[in-house]
Parts: structure tokens; C-alpha cells; sequence
């Protein structure tokens, strides 16, 4: 193996195999030599589907327990695994390398009233409201378990704020589409000491992980790119 494992972490309703695999990340980077620690968060994909609320407190201390015990690592988090990433980052400066997060922005700083997505997957809500109608879509596909991800949603996510962020010292980059519900980049990007911001044009959020660009730069910051 050469160069630092690359931790990957998927969003929300979706899982490593159809963030990672399908568009190619993870044959990308074990061709170019590095070990490849793509999890399956908590109530997604091949983990156990809990639908109690409190089973998913310790999510971000379960990605964390797959990190190498020692040496430096890199990561590429999407959506809610972007702030999964940035949180642990955050916590354990040292351990970093190189990071790429993808469709978080502005969002990350937004307090908001309710939980408009968890109101869609309980059939509430408003029913023309095409982001959490498609949320609640992906909620009931792919062998997803729709219960599990509403106590996944629920659960209470540690803090992490400009302060947090302030603290994250590996080379970071953000990347997310001038579509991107989570956006815009630049408010993410200038809370990080040493990040790049990316927008790529066209691309919303659901559209990100299967992007050319997001690949291409991704892997090219890691310094995996075959291209």
C-alpha cells in the first residue's frame, strides 16, 4: 500500500456501495495503492437497522472506531457524512492527512425549525417539496429501512460549529454543486484554515457523488487520481 488509507463516509439514505462503489471510488483508489475503509453508517446499507433513537448516539464514535490505530489517515465524506468527517476532524486534528468533503455548505451553520425531512418520511409535511419528497424516496429503495433512517435523523448530532471547525489543520477541500440545497460553499470553506472550495456548475445535491468532477478533484486532492 502507498500513501494514507482514505476513510469514505455516504449521506443520508444512501450507503457505500452506491456512494463509493458505483461511481468507481473505491476500485479508484485501491488501484492506486491505498486501503479503503468505506463504512456503512448506522440504519444504512449492510449495518444494523435499529429503530430506537438512542441506538444512534454513538454514530460518530463508530465511524471513529474504524480508523487505523495509529499513523495518519484521509477521508471523503458526502452530505451527512461530510459532517460526520469534518466532526472528527475536528476532535483528532492529528490524525488527518488530506479531506474531501462533498454537498455540505452554508447549510451546516443553518438552524432550523422541525425536521421537515423526517415529517416527509412520516407522510407529513409538504407534499410539493421535491428535496424531502426525494429523501423520503431513497428512504423506501434499495433494501433501505424507512423506520431505522427516521430514528437515524432523529438523533442528536454533536456539536460542531465555526469554533470546531477552526480547529481541523489537514488540507481540506469542499466541493459541492451551484444546485446544491446545502449550499452555497464559501461559508464552509472559509471556516476551515486550510481549505479549497470547488462549485461545480450544475450539479445539485443528489447529483454530487455521481459527478465526474467530484471524482476527478477528489481523487486529485488525496493524491489518488488515475486521470
Amino acid at each position: 500500500m502507498s500513501g494514507n488509507p482514505v476513510l469514505l463516509v455516504h449521506g443520508f439514505t444512501t450507503s457505500a456501495r452506491r456512494t463509493w462503489g458505483e461511481p468507481g471510488w473505491i476500485d479508484l483508489l485501491s488501484e492506486a495503492g491505498r486501503e479503503v475503509i468505506a463504512v456503512d453508517l448506522l440504519g444504512h446499507g449492510d449495518a444494523d437497522k435499529p429503530h430506537e433513537v438512542e441506538a444512534y448516539r454513538e454514530v460518530e464514535n463508530l465511524v471513529a472506531a474504524r480508523l487505523p490505530t495509529d499513523g495518519l489517515v484521509d477521508a471523503v465524506g458526502y452530505s451527512a457524512g461530510a459532517r460526520i468527517v469534518l466532526y472528527l476532524a475536528s476532535q483528532q486534528p492529528e490524525r488527518f492527512g488530506r479531506i474531501v468533503v462533498g454537498g455540505m455548505g452554508a447549510r451546516l451553520f443553518e438552524e432550523r425549525d422541525g425536521n421537515p425531512i423526517l415529517d416527509a418520511l412520516e407522510g407529513r409535511g409538504d407534499t410539493d417539496d421535491l428535496t424531502n419528497q426525494h429523501f423520503k424516496s431513497l428512504a423506501e429503495s434499495d433494501g433501505n429501512d424507512p423506520k431505522a433512517l427516521a430514528a437515524f435523523i432523529q438523533r442528536e448530532q454533536p456539536r460542531l460549529d465555526r469554533d470546531d471547525l477552526a480547529r481541523i489543520t489537514a488540507s481540506t477541500m469542499v466541493i459541492i454543486g451551484d444546485k446544491d440545497f446545502a449550499g452555497p460553499g464559501e461559508p464552509l470553506a472559509e471556516a476551515i484554515p486550510n481549505a479549497e472550495l470547488v462549485t461545480l456548475k450544475g450539479v445539485d445535491h443528489f447529483g454530487l457523488p455521481k459527478a465526474f468532477a467530484f471524482v476527478e478533484r477528489g481523487l486529485d486532492h488525496l493524491g489518488a487520481a488515475p486521470f
